[in-house]
């Protein structure tokens, strides 16, 4: 007779625990099926993301390194050059290498600016990714410790309404790195017209 009644209990617990509630009911069930399968999507898009943003700052170093190997590479080319020839006509067409020294530089400016604002919303992405991640966590381990005391029309319509009302944070800023990365590249660009000058003409 104890052996009955303790076979019952254990019965009953099983019954009770959250996660046997949750295979019983379909509704909690398949929800629970489409977060998990969601949290996986999540998963790898956060994943390609932290690729392609790897990808994009190699991309980066590699325009960093060929601006100035092309700048240092042309200054020392026509270092030699001027010191051969004479002053005159080496400063009577300073404006062709000045003139693709210019052009040069403004697409590198243009190419890095543009590879710094991928990268800037590549990272807005994955951030929402994480968040978005984090949220669903929260809620399916919540229906794990509910079972079918979780309010289903409840629950969804927060998830829903807490996606949908998420506001990113914007700071206000009037000078942000990418800004300053292409003062400073513009400002070396200058540097160099100047070099150029003084090279040829001196």
């Amino acid at each position: 007779m104890a052996d009955q009644t303790s076979n019952t209990s254990i019965m009953e617990s099983k019954l009770a625990h959250p996660l046997h509630q949750i295979a019983e009911t379909p509704t909690h069930k398949l929800l629970l099926k489409q977060w998990l399968k969601e949290e996986e999507l999540i998963l790898n898009r956060t994943a390609l993301k932290e690729t392609q943003i790897d990808s994009v700052r190699k991309e980066l170093t590699q325009l960093y390194c060929f601006f100035f190997l092309f700048h240092s590479t042309a200054l020392v080319l026509l270092f030699s050059a001027s010191s051969r020839g004479p002053q005159s006509s080496s400063c009577h067409r300073s404006w062709i290498p000045s003139l693709c020294s210019l052009l040069f530089s403004l697409g590198m400016i243009w190419a890095v600016r543009y590879k710094t604002d991928v990268e800037g919303h590549l990272e807005k992405l994955l951030e929402r990714e994480k968040e978005d991640g984090k949220l669903l966590a929260k809620c399916v381990e919540e229906l794990k410790r509910k079972g079918v005391e979780f309010d289903l029309l409840k629950e969804v319509d927060a998830l829903r309404r807490a996606k949908s009302l998420r506001v990113e944070a914007r700071a206000v800023r009037k000078w942000s790195a990418r800004d300053f990365v292409s003062l400073f590249f513009f400002t070396v660009s200058c540097l160099v017209l100047g070099l150029t000058r003084v090279i040829l003409c001196s």
